[in-house]
């Protein structure tokens, strides 16, 4: 029986023959709409501590990030293999000088195969990709870009500081050097709807991805955007788990066959989530969410039709 989807653990089957477990790194980067040069502030959903693993610290070596990933994640598989994960934040915005001897100590530990550099779409110029090119002859090298939604209006509303026309730049610029490129988007950002979820849907189906990941968004303390809400300011969508279930079968629905979707949802720390709470461990959503697209015969790319998206 052939699966509903095409999920990441089948496209890394595909492309080792062995277990792999991607190890996220903290090597200390900043981003662009943070640091002054296109805004202040960042994201305004943004709080990095609602995804950085205990041993992703900056202050530690990237190499020591990685042993204490391994340490972590060896007791349960020996024999595993590990994927650098870049991160937090932005991390191609630096020198190539220096982006070279990150990535290049990353693969210098014992069985780290590849690196997985997430990013910016509008911080990869093409030296750097030409770099990654020749990097990638030798290594597992996959380009994770956060463009978050397809709708300039609300990349606007966010702080993003980029485009929807960037982001199909730089996947364009990637695949044209033969490096695999993944995107990352949010859905329930402020001011979108169902209408505008698929919108993007359609959008991202165009791009020559290898991957995609979704989550809902996470209204969490401290932000931007949760003084925004508090004060009325902007409206976000409150979905109840079946609401947002239904909604990721809508979307896998419209996704392009042979993306492979990598998770559908996000868990903050209890302590800094204001909404949604919905009590479910990451886990324990992807199994209601399987539950419900077999009891509803639903297959990825169903609805997906070529150019619905121009």
């Amino acid at each position: 029986m052939n699966k509903p989807y095409f999920d990441f653990g089948d496209f890394l089957k595909l492309k080792f023959p062995y277990k792999v477990q991607k190890i996220a790194i903290n090597a200390g980067f900043t981003c662009p709409n943070r640091d002054g040069t296109k805004g202040t502030g960042g994201c305004s959903y943004c709080n990095n501590q609602t995804f950085n693993p205990d041993y992703c610290k900056p202050e530690l070596t990237i190499t020591e990030q990685l042993e204490k990933g391994k340490k972590f994640f060896a007791r349960k598989y020996p024999e595993m293999k590990y994927l650098a994960y870049f991160q937090a934040y932005t991390n191609t915005y630096s020198e190539l000088s220096q982006l070279r001897a990150m990535y290049e100590e990353a693969l210098q530990v014992e069985d780290v195969v590849g690196i997985i550099i997430g990013t910016r779409p509008d911080c990869v110029p093409d030296q750097l990709l030409d770099y990654l090119q020749e990097l990638s002859k030798t290594h597992f090298v996959l380009m994770e870009y956060g463009a978050e939604s397809a709708n300039n209006e609300t990349l606007q509303t966010i702080n993003r500081g980029h485009t929807w026309e960037e982001t199909v730049d730089a996947v364009n610029r990637t695949k044209q050097r033969g490096l695999m490129c993944g995107l990352h988007i949010i859905m329930g950002l402020p001011g979108e709807t169902e209408e505008d979820f698929m919108r993007t849907a359609d959008r991202i189906s165009e791009l020559p991805i290898e991957t995609l990941k979704i989550h809902q968004l996470q209204l969490i303390k401290g932000t931007k955007m949760a003084h925004q809400v508090e004060k009325g300011l902007v409206k976000i969508m409150q979905f109840n788990v079946d609401e947002y279930i239904d909604l990721c079968i809508k979307f896998i629905k419209r996704i392009r066959p042979g993306i492979a979707l990598e998770r559908f949802v996000s868990q903050s720390p209890e302590a800094l989530l204001i909404s949604p709470r919905w009590g479910l461990k990451n886990y324990e959503f992807t199994n209601k969410l399987n539950a419900k697209i077999q009891k509803d015969n639903v297959k990825q790319g169903q609805d997906y039709h070529p150019n619905n998206g121009i």
